[in-house]
């Protein structure tokens, strides 16, 4: 990476077993069997239960210059775009920058209020890195998830800079961070603790 880029960040919330999202994930359920009604409550309570305890990690996330997320992450539709589906977060998403989505199939970017555009990458996580670089100039890059794809990035060598912000509870089964990762070698830089989470931050070494 050169000097003027800035960091590749991957930023998750998991439970203390690693996983990010129980199994059966559904559209009425996009977290399947998280130890609630499907919808990360308590995964991401420390975020929207205790914001005022939390908002230097909570700023973090709305910092970066461009996003990266897999297409499991964005929604429910599988295969060939059927339906206008843009995502979880209604007509004015919280990214306020681009934001590239992994998928197999091709589809035109897809404009929103505030500033978020989507834009569809069906050529690899390295093309979909090297546009969000290039639209974040020295800004950082965030890969938001899911765990799938931020343990492709991991594995791929890709990341600088891995959040983990460690919820006091276990799932047992779903989908995991590190799962077929290699081995990593991890320098800590932060840590805190909250009511509700653990904040952990860690540079991934060469």
């Amino acid at each position: 990476m050169t000097e003027h880029m800035g960091k590749v960040v991957c930023d998750i919330t998991i439970t203390v077993d690693g996983y990010a999202a129980g199994l059966d994930q559904s559209e009425e359920r996009p977290f399947g069997d998280d130890g609630g009604d499907g919808s990360g409550a308590q995964l991401h309570a420390w975020m929207f239960d205790t914001p005022d305890e939390n908002r230097t990690e909570i700023d973090q996330l709305a910092a970066p210059k461009a996003f990266i997320m897999g297409r499991n992450m964005f929604g429910p539709v599988r295969g060939a775009w059927d339906r206008q589906w843009n995502g979880w977060w209604g007509g004015n998403p919280p990214f306020h920058a681009p934001v590239f989505v992994l998928t197999h199939h091709t589809r035109e970017p897809q404009p929103m209020d505030g500033g978020t555009t989507y834009h569809f990458v069906t050529d690899g996580i390295e093309s979909a890195l090297a546009q969000a670089r290039a639209a974040a100039g020295d800004g950082e890059v965030l890969i938001h998830g899911g765990a799938t794809t931020i343990n492709q990035y991991l594995a791929a060598g890709l990341v600088d800079e891995l959040r983990l912000h460690i919820v006091p509870f276990t799932l047992g089964a779903g989908t995991r961070v590190f799962e077929g990762v290699p081995p990593l070698r991890l320098e800590q830089v932060t840590s805190r603790s909250a009511s509700l989470v653990t904040h952990l931050t860690y540079r991934v070494l060469p």
